[in-house]
Parts: structure tokens; sequence; C-alpha cells
């Protein structure tokens, strides 16, 4: 017969001690987890996705992301937020195989709360080899926010955009997001502790549109200063510009900062536009003597008409992946008028692969302001816009099927220059 063994009340009060001591250290490890650093949650929402014109019919699938903030900060901080993809709503379509480092993701994520904000989020061109209707695998995004405001900042995925060859799919949530991540900001000093710029604060990045073109009148006007006494170099003021750009993967914008300068040759003038931010990598091999620009250069104030500008083609192939460059383009303004002239970018023009897209000005600003004396045969009331495409779309392909508009893009293994979706321009990219 077995016995039982008698628990002394030191015994109990021993066994007690330990269960209690071991529920505490259970509960120290759980507030050790809680007080981390960094925070990560996982939110999926339904989402309406859509290619381009001509690419593939729009997609609604879901989106699944996992945002990574710090749990807890305080005002005058700026914190570094990630969105990672577990899955993006949309595939590839069944076209092509999207080699590797083709595709990019950007988007945007709302902070609300104590302080409401769109951080802009974007992630490297990196990624694995993509078959044809195999899921797209993207980059993890990154973004941050400088914290202006004590108290609960959430953080809510939103829109994104994957770019592939140039190509923009749009994916839009099409229900309420729940939020992903918060942060717990505490009152500080209101002084940064780190300096990454604020993606938020638009100011910091480009002026407004009156801002912009205000200045470049003033500074342009400056530059003109001294025409009658000598003065034979103007130079003109950097503009930032928006284009719309038609082809046959639909509408792209792009946006550039220009500048044009002058030099008086006798009642003449040599005419320079150059380009002071490089366009985007390029998405695939281009071959030399393949790209060709032109413009044509506005003209107001007492002149009309416009100056023809064009400037080489690519003299080197460019390898995917290197930046993509316009060169300097010249031309020669000869006066129609007399009086103060104004020269401002217009039409721009991008031929490649014998293909022509015409890239419309949505606003301009004069960027370069001259005192002129009227010339024989002058420009003022020209009419030579360059614009000879009513569309401004790419140059006719012999067919209006969405498959002559697929060879003409995309051909498997390799990328086929889109007129002037290859220039997508990234304002602050390098400057010349």
């Amino acid at each position: 017969m077995s016995k039982r063994r008698r628990v002394t009340p030191a015994g109990r009060l021993r066994a007690a001690a330990a269960g209690t001591a071991l529920v505490l250290g259970g509960a120290g490890a759980l507030l050790g987890l809680a007080a981390g650093s960094a925070q990560a949650a996982e939110v999926s929402f339904a989402t309406h996705c859509v290619p381009p014109a001509g690419v593939a019919d729009p997609v609604d699938g879901t989106t699944k992301v996992e945002i990574t903030a710090p749990a807890t900060a305080k005002v005058g901080d700026t914190v570094d937020v990630v969105w990672k993809f577990v899955q993006a709503a949309s595939k590839n379509p069944d076209i092509i195989d999207l080699p590797a480092n083709t595709v990019q993701p950007s988007g945007v994520l709302k902070a609300a709360g104590a302080q409401s904000a769109d951080i802009a989020m974007e992630g490297p061109r990196e990624n694995p080899a993509i078959p044809k209707g195999g899921d797209m695998v993207l980059s993890d995004m990154k973004g941050s926010l400088k914290l202006t405001t004590a108290g609960e900042v959430t953080l809510t995925p939103d829109a994104y955009t994957v770019n592939a060859y140039s190509t923009d799919t749009k994916c839009t949530p099409t229900e309420t997001v729940q939020k992903a991540a918060t942060i717990e900001v505490a009152a500080g000093d209101g002084s940064s502790s780190s300096t990454t710029p604020d993606p938020t604060d638009s100011t910091s990045q480009s002026a407004s549109p009156s801002d912009s073109a205000s200045e470049s009148a003033s500074a342009s006007a400056s530059a003109s200063d001294g025409t009658g006494d000598g003065q034979t170099d103007f130079t003109g003021k950097a503009v930032d510009i928006p284009y719309t750009c038609q082809s046959p993967i639909g509408e792209k914008k792009a946006t550039s900062t220009i500048q044009i300068n002058a030099k008086k040759d006798g009642g003449s003038y040599g005419i320079t536009v150059q380009f002071k931010n490089s366009p985007m990598d390029s998405p695939a091999d281009i071959p030399a003597d393949s790209v060709k620009p032109s413009m044509e250069v506005a003209l107001g104030g007492a002149d009309t008409g416009s100056v023809h500008v064009e400037g080489p083609t690519n003299s080197k192939a460019i390898k995917s992946g290197d930046p993509i460059e316009i060169p300097d383009m010249t031309g020669t303004y000869k006066p129609g008028a007399t009086g103060e002239s104004t020269l401002s970018p217009g039409v721009l023009t991008i031929e490649a692969l014998g293909t022509t897209t015409t890239c419309k000005p949505d606003r301009t600003a004069v960027s370069l302001t001259l005192d002129t004396t009227e010339q024989a045969s002058g420009a003022s009331g020209s009419t030579t816009s360059g614009d000879s495409s009513s569309s401004g779309g790419l140059a006719a392909t012999g067919s209006d099927d969405h498959g002559a508009l697929k060879a003409l893009g995309l051909v498997a293994g390799t990328a086929v220059l889109l007129g002037a979706a290859v220039f997508t321009f990234m304002p602050g990219r390098r400057t010349r």
C-alpha cells in the first residue's frame, strides 16, 4: 500500500511562492515584449487594381500588408515606417515573364489620430523573376513621418502603385481599411532627433505652381537685363513643368525641371534647353542612336509663335538600371517683335525606335525673358508648334487591336521603349 505524501505548511508556502514567481516571471516576459521599440501588424483589405489600358483588364483582389513602426516616440522625432507586402492584390498578366529587378512599388500610408498626414512610401526596384500569371512579389516600401503632436497616431495602408517596364498598375482599397499600427507619442521639446526629411512636407520639395511661375518670371527678368550694354549670354530660371503624354499603354504624367538659356548672335539668339534633373533608371537595355528628343519653346510677351530645339540621339547604349538623361536641346531664335519677349518650355517630342510620342505641358512657366529687336522673317506669328499629331499619342502601328499594342510595347525577355513612357521624371533624383 503506497503512502500518501504529507505536505507540511512550510511546503505549501514554498509551492505557493514558486507559483507566484512563475506567474510574475511570465508577466515580466510579456511586459518585456510590449516595451519593444518596434511593432509589426498585418492587415488585409479588398482592392481594385487597374492595369495600363490595353494590357489587361481591371482586377479585384485582396491585399495583405504588414506595417512596422515604433511603438512609442516623442514630439519632434522623425520615425521610419516599413510597409511589407505579404500579398499583392493583382498577379502578373499572362503576357510576358517579368525579369528580376523590373518591378517597383510606391504608395501612401495614412496617419490619423493626434496627427493627420499622408506618408509617401516607396520600395526599391527589386524582385525575383516573376512568370506569366505568377504572384507579384514586391519589395518592402519605406517612408518617414515627423511627429508634431502628442497622443495616439494610427497608421493605415491606402492606395499603392506597381510600376513595371514604366507602366503603372494602380491599386485602390474598396473597403474601409483597419489601422495597422499605433504610435504613442509623448510630449517632447519639439526638436527633431532625426535628420530624415519629412516626405509629407511637400513645401520642402517644390514650390507651388504660382510661386514657381512668379519666381521664374522675376529671376528671368533680372537675367535679361543689360541687353543694351553688350551682354551676350543670358541664363534662365529653372522651372518645374508637368507634362501629359499619351501612349498605347495609356496616359502618362511626367514632371521635369527645365532651364532655357540664350546666347546673342547678331540680332538672333542661340537657344539651349536643359533638363536639370535626370529621368528614371532605364527599365531595359536601350540601343545607341534610338532615342531623340525635341521641343517647341513657346514665345510670349511681345513675340508669338515657337522656337524648335532638338537634341542628339543617345550616343551610347543604355544598360538596364542605368539613369536616362535627356541631352541639351539647341535651336535658333530669330525675334519677330521688338520688346520684352518670354521663352517657356513647350511641347516635348520623344522619338524612340520608330515611334513618336508628343507630351503637352499641363501648365508652363517663363524661364527666360529677353529684350528683343524685330528681325526680318522673325518668329512673330509663327505657328510651327511641332505638334503634328492631333492625338498627342504614339504613331500608328497599323492595327487597332490590343495584341498589336502589346507586341509593340512588350517582347519576351526585353522591353521596347514606349515613347515618353520611359521618361518618367523623378524630381530631385540627380542634378546636373
